[in-house]
């Protein structure tokens, strides 16, 4: 896996109690950044991930790990769970927006509150946190924002079931773009890692792309490469971790 020095740097991955948000944060603690372990109502996992965190931190490092609790949607719980974070740790470095709710279900039949989440734990939590974080980063002269996307959100897929997912996904694609214009100037960079299955989906299709479904360190090392130093010239970019899908092959 790509090796990148994170000493000294801040990580706060949102959802990060479980699955690729647990294994994004546990390979930063690896390379000796300090993490806050974000949940919304998964106390005890995430205490399970932060028990991992320390474990996996090198034993040289100055690398405190932190618990942050709070729903993402909600402005109010996004200030306080930050300065928790800059409390405990200091200013955040790295954000990775990994919260995002789905719903495999016609559009049709969706509740209109099923909806609104799926927008609200993809789109304004990924706004509300980099608004949140984009201070701090301008301040300390640079930053990384690493948004977790869909490969559907590239290759433009239209389908009824699990529509609002879709759309909200191309939504983050498309602020992740304007972000890292708008940040050009400022030494931060805002890039997308967009799988298409993951190996904690709870469905798969009959046949997926070189017969399995992405693996963590899979995503992990895209991850890693937007997190690197000499990836600084590199933003506003989507890298598509799905095996090569095509949406007419599935």
């Amino acid at each position: 896996m790509i090796d990148v020095d994170l000493s000294g740097r801040v990580v706060l991955v949102t959802g990060s109690a479980r699955g690729l948000g647990r294994a994004t944060a546990l390979a930063c603690a690896e390379r000796g950044a300090s993490v806050a372990i974000h949940y919304h109502t998964s106390e005890d996992a995430a205490r399970d991930a932060a028990a991992a965190a320390r474990e996996a931190a090198p034993d040289d490092a100055d690398a405190p790990v932190t618990m942050v609790a709070g729903d993402v949607t909600d402005p109010d719980a996004v200030d306080r769970c930050f300065e928790q974070v800059e409390a405990d740790l200091g200013t955040v470095d790295v954000l990775v927006n990994n919260v995002g709710a789905f719903a495999p279900v016609h559009w049709e039949d969706l509740a209109f509150e099923t909806w609104r989440r799926v927008f609200a734990t993809n789109v304004d939590a990924t706004y509300l946190c980099s608004k949140r974080a984009l201070p701090g980063m301008r301040e300390r002269g640079g930053g990384r924002i690493v948004n977790v996307g869909y490969a559907s959100a590239e290759k433009g897929l239209v389908a009824p079931k699990n529509f609002p997912y879709f759309a909200a996904k191309a939504s983050v694609l498309m602020f992740t773009r304007m972000l890292a214009a708008d940040t050009s100037d400022d030494g931060i960079t805002v890039n997308a890692v967009s799988p298409y299955v993951i190996e904690n989906s709870e469905e798969f299709p009959a046949e997926l792309p070189r017969g399995r479904p992405a693996a963590y360190e899979d995503l992990l090392q895209a991850i890693l490469f937007f997190l690197h130093p000499e990836s600084d010239y590199v933003s506003g970019e989507n890298v598509e971790v799905d095996g090569g899908w095509l949406p007419e092959t599935v």
